[in-house]
């Protein structure tokens, strides 16, 4: 095996445990781009010299892809040196200067997920099937508009996590996010969602027998599968969306962040303030929401 390949492995083998497993994958994907980048020019990876690496961000912004991912390569090339003691090769002034290259020639804007608000979740509810999967559908999108969660927390939650307490009014469903992205040591926190949601919930956990393990399952004609990739939230959302007949732009934006876009936008309307939206969706930096609520308008609840 290629020396730098190695290397790369053994330093992800160390990682494994410490970082969640999308952030491994990013790593993975960034790095053996760098590394495939060198073998074909004979030059080495680890480390990576400033030179090779301004050469390597120069191909990228050539090839068009968005400004974003080159950032994130970068940070985890750097990371990957810092982790083996090599000095990090993206303070060098040529490696500087080729990323603000790359920002002139791409931007920086970031591509903003269209929000689904809850009119668009009405629209959305209303063309669920009268099916098993059409009760999953419900509850998975009625849950995703109260919890604010993102796509992988989602299908992370399982059964056990889900909890019956008594109030005034009755028993109330709780759900237990055992780790986020802004929680990765896994304090936990209990969720309260709607009396809408914890019917979807229910139905669906009695229509689907379910009893142990994911909370959401994928489905296969009529078979129930054991688990539900964070890659399939987003189809669902866009195949429902296409569904309820919502703007031709809306399906093509979706994204597993749509109802966190959405929610939070929703919150503003409704007079809540940024920390109270912070807390909500458990956003550790102001920055982040800003960038989701610049584009919420006045909102007809008609519409």
């Amino acid at each position: 095996m290629n020396p730098d390949k190695q290397r790369f492995n053994d330093t992800l083998a160390t990682l494994d445990g410490a970082y969640a497993p999308a952030t491994l994958r990013a790593y993975r994907e960034d790095v053996e781009a760098l590394i495939d980048f060198c073998i074909k020019r004979n030059a080495k990876a680890f480390p990576v010299s400033p030179e090779t690496l301004a050469a390597f961000i120069a191909e990228k912004t050539a090839s068009g892809i968005k400004s974003a991912s080159i950032r994130r390569a970068v940070a985890a090339i750097a990371t990957l040196h810092r982790l083996n003691r090599f000095e990090d090769p993206s303070k060098d002034p040529i490696v500087t200067i080729a990323m603000r290259k790359m920002h002139r020639a791409l931007g920086r804007e970031a591509k903003q997920a269209q929000g689904i608000s809850i009119a668009d979740l009405n629209r959305m509810l209303k063309v669920t099937e009268d099916t098993l999967k059409g009760q999953r559908d419900r509850a998975l999108l009625l849950f995703a508009y109260d919890s604010l969660l993102r796509r992988s927390e989602m299908v992370a939650i399982e059964v056990s996590d889900c909890r019956w307490a008594s109030s005034k009014n009755g028993h109330v469903l709780q759900i237990h996010l055992r780790r986020s992205k802004t929680d990765p040591e896994g304090l936990g926190r209990w969720l309260s969602v709607s009396e809408g949601t914890q019917t979807a919930i229910s139905a669906w956990l009695k229509a689907s027998g379910i009893t142990q393990g994911p909370l959401f399952r994928g489905i296969q004609g009529n078979k129930i599968t054991a688990s539900l990739g964070a890659s399939q939230i987003n189809r669902l959302y866009k195949r429902l969306a296409q569904k309820a007949g919502l703007q031709e732009r809306i399906p093509q934006a979706i994204s597993g962040h749509s109802f966190r876009v959405g929610a939070a936008q929703d919150l503003l309307r409704a007079g809540a303030t940024l920390p109270m939206i912070m807390h909500r969706g458990r956003w550790t930096k102001p920055d982040t929401v800003m960038r989701y609520l610049e584009h919420a308008t006045s909102f007809d609840p008609a519409e």
